[in-house]
């Protein structure tokens, strides 16, 4: 068994990691610099706050209504030509979108077409390309290889807004082009990965075969707590949907401080992302997993409270710190204590609970705001984060008592 204290090199030299890890962030980063290119060009050619709201409902009702066949899918077929596929038909219809905004013929309708293209594609790449983990690097180094994937993935997250935002200004078409050629590269690093694929048995495409994964979680009780925390967690502490009121309202800091605000904790997810590449948890990875959730509450808390533009952004920063560690040990869970043939589906379950905290924690907070106004409302929403932790300790036993991440298989849980 490799060595888990060896050094980042050794880590690098499996074959297929680094167009893994590649692959995923450049897709990360061309979704990114769409979705500003998107929202920007959408807004001049309808002057609607609606149309926005269109934008990010045509990407989202595909997605969700894909995400169960697409896991079923995952599981039953060649995941590595999955994402090819996905990549490849993100690939054409950003080109697409490039060709029509540089001869000016992109219309809304042809966006939110567009974009329910790309929420389809995304729907059967993410159950697919979550699993691909497991099978390039053995269980002693998975938590390294978490770490190190999500600290690309949060350089694709900071630098993917930022850059679009520059591009556009030389046009939508250049940002579109950006896109294409990473999508391209994305498929391409996909393709020439070196991974085993283990013969699983097929399945018909009924619904008890689809909806899997449900089943699967109920008899894990240890892997659904911890999915389910981190779905309660986002969905109470939802301070992020929040920044354009704090900046202009609370925090007096104008544009460059919702930047400042927007940017904190993908900077503190990166920072304890690279932390944990080189050192990652070593035992009681469950307490580690309750004391993260814990300091998200506290620092959401204290996100409402801070008048400081400093304070705040130091607090966002802790915020997305202490995701990562959430991510990392439930990211263990789902795919080291799932068996090959099950792991798309349980993915795609995963991304569903993730996915809606995400939307629904923006509208619970936007409404809650709405009542009480906006300070209330993320106070309110990290004292739950830390009820929900507390109950969940007793609820979820099992997770609580969880050990080493590395020494996770289907048959612990």
């Amino acid at each position: 068994m490799t060595d888990p204290s060896a050094p980042t090199p050794s880590l690098l030299r499996h074959p297929g990691l680094v167009a893994a890890i590649g692959a995923r962030a450049l897709s990360s980063f061309a979704g990114q610099v769409q979705a500003v290119a998107v929202g920007w060009q959408i807004y001049a050619l309808t002057h609607s706050a609606a149309a926005l709201g269109f934008v990010g409902l045509a990407q989202f009702l595909p997605m969700m209504a894909c995400i169960f066949p697409a896991g079923h899918a995952a599981d039953q077929y060649n995941r590595q030509r999955i994402v090819v596929i996905c990549q490849s038909i993100a690939m054409l219809a950003a080109a697409l979108m490039a060709y029509a905004s540089f001869t000016h013929q992109l219309s809304a309708g042809m966006i939110y077409g567009l974009v329910a293209i790309f929420g389809t594609c995304k729907a059967f790449e993410m159950p697919a390309q979550q699993t691909f983990l497991p099978s390039i690097v053995p269980p002693a180094l998975f938590p390294r290889a978490t770490a190190l994937s999500s600290s690309l993935f949060q350089v694709a997250s900071i630098a993917g807004p930022s850059l679009g935002g520059l591009l556009y200004g030389l046009g939508a078409g250049v940002c579109y082009s950006l896109c294409t050629l990473s999508f391209a590269i994305a498929a391409l690093a996909t393709w020439s990965m070196v991974m085993t694929r283990p013969v699983r048995p097929r399945q018909k495409a009924t619904l008890a075969a689809i909806f899997g994964g449900i089943a699967f979680l109920r008899r894990k009780p240890t892997m659904l707590g911890a999915i389910s925390l981190d779905l309660f967690a986002v969905l109470l502490g939802g301070a992020t949907a929040m920044l354009p009121m704090f900046a202009t309202d609370i925090l007096h800091a104008g544009p460059w401080g919702l930047g400042l605000l927007r940017a904190a904790p993908a900077v503190g997810a990166l920072l304890v992302a690279a932390i944990l590449a080189r050192h990652p948890l070593g035992h009681h990875a469950g307490r580690w997993m309750f004391a993260s959730v814990a300091v998200f509450g506290v620092a959401t808390i204290l996100f409402g409270l801070s008048r400081s533009i400093g304070a705040s952004v130091l607090m966002l920063a802790i915020l997305g710190g202490a995701d990562v560690i959430s991510v990392m040990v439930r990211g263990a869970l789902v795919q080291l204590g799932t068996p090959d043939e099950m792991r798309g589906r349980v993915s795609a379950v995963n991304m569903l609970f993730i996915g809606s905290s995400n939307q629904l924690g923006e509208f619970e907070s936007g409404m809650l705001a709405a009542v009480m106004g906006p300070v209330a409302a993320v106070v309110l929403g990290g004292i739950g984060t830390l009820v929900i932790t507390g109950v969940w300790m007793g609820l979820f036993p099992g997770l609580r008592k969880l050990d080493r991440l590395e020494d996770i298989t289907t048959d612990t849980l």
